[in-house]
């Protein structure tokens, strides 16, 4: 058992990082205790993160920017930033999924995994505002390219989740279409 906020990166994120160019910068949204942060840093990327809980800013604080701010009651401190990466994981926040969208810059990538509808029959949360609904995730992401999607249930722990990795068209024209190579599941 790991200690809350101390667990290993997300299989789902570990498995998309190879989307984020080299050295690009990464935004964690509500990076708790840094778990996403870490890894993106010891694989040479800018990290940021964001978090309403001093004590997660103050372990995360010496990884890269650490932002203390209220995400769900007060403003949107990184407006008009833009990330090679944007990370959220067990975290929703519907009022901020704009935003969250927004600061994936061109040729970057979201990579997002929280809990769904279902996760209620086993667990918390339980609440409908923290469960995402059928294809959510999709809805949202309407104007990036969606790489992979899943909705369904996970075990160890028991969980239903929706998850997306979807990527924004590069600003300047190509002349080739974008490729992304996928990575063969080890």
């Amino acid at each position: 058992m790991h200690k809350h906020g101390l667990e290993p990166p997300s299989e789902w994120v570990q498995r998309w990082s190879h989307l984020v160019p080299a050295g690009g910068s990464v935004l964690d949204v509500a990076c708790g205790h840094g778990r996403h942060m870490r890894w993106f840093a010891s694989r040479g990327h800018t990290v940021t993160g964001i978090d309403r809980s001093p004590e997660a800013i103050a372990a995360v604080a010496d990884l890269g920017r650490a932002t203390l701010a209220d995400i769900e009651n007060g403003p949107w401190p990184l407006t008009g930033e833009t990330f090679d990466a944007v990370v959220v994981t067990n975290y929703l926040w519907r009022a901020l999924l704009p935003r969250v969208v927004e600061s994936v810059a061109p040729g970057g990538v979201l990579i997002y995994e929280t809990f769904a509808l279902g996760n209620e029959t086993v667990g918390k949360p339980s609440r409908p505002d923290f469960l995402l609904r059928e294809g959510e995730l999709l809805t949202l992401t309407e104007g990036l390219r969606t790489v992979a999607f899943e909705d369904g249930f996970c075990t160890a722990p028991d969980r239903f989740v929706q998850r997306i990795v979807a990527t924004r068209k590069r600003s300047s024209p190509s002349t080739a279409p974008e490729r992304f190579a996928l990575k063969a599941a080890e």
